[in-house]
């Protein structure tokens, strides 16, 4: 049998090349985020920081303050998964996203940001049982953090899914 060394090496680079042209192709592809349905996904998050932000609301008011810090976790978590939740194009079905979302797209990732840097604050002073910090920022978490966004509810607690605009 006659050996083609050519051939051989043509073949390996051959191969080798399809399996990096794919292994890219895979690497490119946008991960799968929860359920799939992006609109629906975005609501469970915002309501379960709604229901983290009732829940440390109360624990505040029964003073106690260190079992706040999971729920400032939770909200902080979530936070740096908010403009995920807000692909272009996602505006459409049962939603209220604003437009103004995707216009000012830098604004909104900053406010994403900035709650998820308040809430963080919120939790090391929650673990450090700081009484007197976490106080303070309980009372202006919500307008400062969640109300980049949302207005307050029509009786002035909980912020929920009425927008602000981002300017």
């Amino acid at each position: 049998m006659k050996r083609h060394p050519k051939l051989h090496t043509a073949l390996v680079i051959g191969s080798l090349a399809t399996l990096l042209v794919v292994g890219l192709a895979a690497a490119q592809t946008a991960p799968k985020v929860g359920s799939g349905d992006i609109v629906a996904d975005r609501k469970r998050l915002m309501k379960l920081n709604g229901a983290s932000m009732a829940d440390l609301q109360a624990k505040a008011k029964a003073g106690t303050i260190g079992a706040i810090a999971v729920n400032a976790e939770t909200i902080a978590l979530n936070a740096m998964h908010i403009p995920i939740l807000f692909p272009p194009g996602s505006a459409t079905g049962n939603t209220r996203a604003r437009a103004d979302i995707w216009q000012k797209w830098a604004g909104f990732e900053n406010a994403a940001r900035n709650l998820q840097i308040l809430a963080e604050k919120l939790r090391d002073a929650a673990q450090a049982k700081d009484a007197t910090a976490v106080e303070a920022m309980v009372k202006t978490f919500g307008k400062q953090g969640c109300g980049m966004c949302h207005l307050p509810m029509a009786d002035g607690t909980l912020f929920g899914p009425h927008f602000r605009s981002l300017e």
